[in-house]
């Protein structure tokens, strides 16, 4: 057998340092994404909408989040080209700038009552612009944490991606709170719900100092040096990896969770129409207190992946979760807002983050270098954008009035998440496989006992 040096990529590691440059700015452009989606449940339906029927408005407040998702795939072909062809860096960095600017101009936009049907009709505009900049940060980040990180924690270093994804959640949600709480109701929804929107300026200025600092990964880089970077690496990534692909797109049907959490959740609790009554500042902390649970969650949850592989962490928490959305929903339905507390914690909190954790290493581990970015961003956003519609189906489904809210949505989002537990299965273990060999679906996994050796070492020190 080859040694191990012929397999790993032998470029200086900047681990600690690309592992910070993707939390930060995971957490950055993900608070410009999620406090759109705060204010979609929370305020737009009411300034952004004709407020005659306030189905139709909730309805519509939440198709414009979808939107931004439908715009996904599209970024994903572009920006994952781009990862492929010039580099993880610079992809994130070009993310970024297009979600700060994107952002700042929604808390600029006038209102329905101002300028009428343009209102939403820009906000469109501006989500879409939101979605295509978002398709290339995951995938991004993803790949360059991990072709960074040693063998051996390449799962435990990925996995703060999505750590930084939560904390951006945190601050999205906790941005709003002492404006909710504090701020008359009038002066909010005139004017103070812009202010969160306005302070993406300092997620541009911090996001780029941060992003600039780290070099290119070794991994891409000797795929430069060898001639190996593709020129069509989306083509290829399908014609070598569509089987991965369709995984993928499957597995990130998992997005229903957050969606149930957070999206359907929040309206369903405090519109008008639903007659829940939660109020908008008390229900705020849901998302906040469930994602600093798994900010807590995630590392242990991804160094777990190091251990006894990907799948099954993913296959447990998908089922576990979509089980768990049944007592969730019901806990609102009977206005109980502890028992509500209680299950986003547990659903949304630890059991989601068996999937959360571990795809960031999962996905970009299926395809080779020199496809990457292009395999997972494509078919992660295809699969997202899918369930990112869920809401509005969700509505459609289950108005305002409906009997039997939390089984018809449970019942949808349990068998969602079946379907994402089997793709898991089916896919191949890969925690074991060297970079190198990562996209080989003949690749040989190191065994146990040497792997166990090789990631000691990492622990101990070695390219961490």
């Amino acid at each position: 057998m080859a040694s191990t040096s012929s397999h790993e990529p032998q470029a200086r590691h900047q681990t600690k340092k690309a592992t910070a440059s993707g939390w930060i700015g995971s957490a950055l452009e993900y608070y410009d994404f999620f406090i759109y989606a705060t204010a979609a449940s929370l305020i737009f339906p009411q300034i952004f909408f004709p407020n005659t029927d306030p189905k139709v408005a909730i309805i519509a407040s939440l198709a414009t989040y979808g939107v931004g998702y439908i715009a996904r795939p599209i970024g994903a072909f572009v920006l994952g080209h781009w990862g492929d062809t010039h580099g993880r860096k610079m992809v994130l960095i070009v993310c970024m700038f297009l979600m700060g600017f994107s952002t700042i101009a929604v808390g600029l936009l006038p209102t329905y009552a101002q300028v009428g049907l343009w209102a939403p009709a820009l906000l469109v505009v501006l989500r879409l612009i939101q979605g295509f900049a978002v398709a290339g940060e995951i995938s991004g980040a993803s790949s360059m944490i991990l072709e960074h990180a040693p063998f051996g924690r390449r799962g435990f270093f990925a996995s703060f991606t999505l750590q930084g994804v939560q904390a951006g959640q945190i601050m999205a949600a906790a941005v709003f709170l002492p404006l909710a709480h504090y701020m008359d109701k009038d002066a909010f929804n005139s004017w103070g719900w812009r202010i969160p929107f306005l302070l993406s300026f300092v997620v541009i200025i911090a996001g780029y100092i941060i992003r600039k600092e780290v070099d290119e990964t070794p991994a891409f880089t000797e795929e430069g040096a060898h001639g190996e970077v593709p020129k069509a690496p989306v083509i290829q990534a399908v014609t070598e990896s569509w089987r991965d692909m369709i995984r993928v797109m499957l597995c990130s049907l998992m997005n229903v969770i957050p969606v149930v959490a957070t999206i359907f959740g929040a309206a369903y609790a405090v519109q008008p129409g639903y007659g829940i009554g939660f109020e908008k500042d008390v229900y705020l902390w849901i998302p906040v207190m469930g994602n600093i649970l798994a900010v807590i969650v995630i590392p242990f949850v991804g160094n777990l992946s190091d251990k006894i592989g990907r799948r099954i962490p993913i296959i447990v928490g998908a089922l576990l979760a979509g089980l768990l959305s049944f007592g969730y929903l019901y806990a609102i339905s009977i206005h109980n807002v502890t028992l509500a507390i209680v299950f986003s914690l547990l659903m949304w909190g630890v059991v989601y983050q068996g999937y959360n954790a571990v795809f960031p290493s999962f996905y970009p581990e299926m395809f080779p270098t020199r496809t990457r970015v292009s395999g997972m961003a494509i078919s992660q956003n295809l699969g997202t954008a899918v369930s990112a519609l869920l809401p509005a189906l969700f509505v459609a489904v289950a108005p305002p009035g409906a009997t039997n809210i939390p089984v018809t949505i449970g019942c949808i989002t349990l068998a969602i998440c079946a379907v994402a537990a089997i793709a898991a299965w089916t896919a191949r273990e890969t925690y074991r496989v060297h970079m190198n060999d990562l996209g080989n679906p003949n690749a040989i996994p190191v065994p146990k006992d040497e792997y166990d050796r090789l990631r000691e070492q990492a622990i101990a020190g070695g390219k961490a």
